[in-house]
């Protein structure tokens, strides 16, 4: 019963008091401070090349910034970053662990169920019977599927469809589901809102609140957020200077230089659900694919 209870999915807090990660040209983000409630849905919005991917990587325990510090769950980055890893999952990631697109939805659930077994399971259940095994593995993903709303029915080929047959939303969906596997208490998904249309837009936005809803609390990186997350902008060039009277308690502006913890304004600035990151203009896609390089993808 207690193995039963520790399985049930419950969210991650997420803090960073100012986060930043420089690569060999410059920085790729910057002066990141906020804090997440376990169940939140926080949205990482700005234009591409801003350091939002990296940032989502970052705090799942994927990159290593060399400038303040954060915590997920309670647990310490980068020193704790294996363990942050343990208890976070990945959407699907450009360059990082994409979809292959020669394989079917059957067979990327199975292989991931499989892999989830091998090396995230306990002795225990390593030893119990292969049908037992097997039973726990088809209850795990169709648990996963149903949560990432993927109906394996309205597709063309049903399990049997290819990935590259795919639609944008049903690639994302599966993405999720793959994620979800693993019961994570911290769900990161990368361009949650790239090529969609209005319409599902709002399908994945429902679908995101539906997983915070069950107690996972989730990351998304996305071109324009929706109002009720927390949101987390990046911003291209120079990290702009702080107003000297701050007129708007839903932004704040991040300056060259980091916030003693626990100022008033940081605090303001993390209830009304929105923090302003500054990169510096040196920051590039190549930068950033560099402090990849130089961190691991792991």
């Amino acid at each position: 019963m207690g193995t039963e209870a520790e399985e049930q999915p419950h969210g991650a807090a997420v803090v960073a008091d100012g986060f930043g990660l420089k690569g060999p040209r410059g920085w790729v983000f910057r002066e990141v401070s906020f804090r997440a409630e376990p169940g939140a849905l926080v949205a990482i919005e700005g234009p591409s090349g801003t350091g939002r991917t990296c940032l989502l990587l970052a705090l799942t325990g994927r990159m290593k910034a060399q400038e303040g510090h954060a915590e997920v769950g309670g647990l310490p980055l980068p020193w704790k970053a294996a363990a942050v890893r343990r208890i976070s999952a990945l959407g699907q990631v450009p360059g990082v662990n994409e979809l292959d697109p020669a394989l079917t939805v059957a067979e990327h659930l199975r292989e991931r169920a499989l892999l989830q077994r091998r090396f995230d399971g306990s002795v225990r259940a390593l030893l119990r019977r292969p049908g037992t095994r097997a039973a726990e593995a088809r209850a795990r993903i169709e648990e996963a599927v149903a949560a990432a709303g993927l109906d394996l029915d309205a597709l063309p080929k049903g399990g049997r469809t290819s990935v590259r047959d795919l639609e944008r939303i049903e690639a994302l969906r599966l993405s999720i589901a793959l994620a979800l596997i693993g019961r994570p208490r911290l769900l990161a998904v990368d361009d949650a809102d790239l090529k969609l249309s209005d319409a599902a837009r709002a399908e994945v936005w429902a679908l995101l609140r539906s997983l915070t809803a069950s107690g996972t609390t989730v990351l998304a990186v996305c071109s324009e957020a929706p109002e009720d997350a927390l949101r987390i902008t990046t911003v291209a060039g120079e990290a702009p200077e702080a107003p000297e009277t701050p007129e708007a308690p839903e932004t704040h502006e991040a300056t060259g230089a980091p916030e003693a913890p626990g100022a008033p304004e940081a605090a303001e600035t993390a209830e009304a659900g929105r923090t302003d990151t500054g990169a510096a203009a040196s920051t590039t896609e190549e930068g950033a694919d560099d402090a990849l390089a130089e961190t691991g993808r792991s």
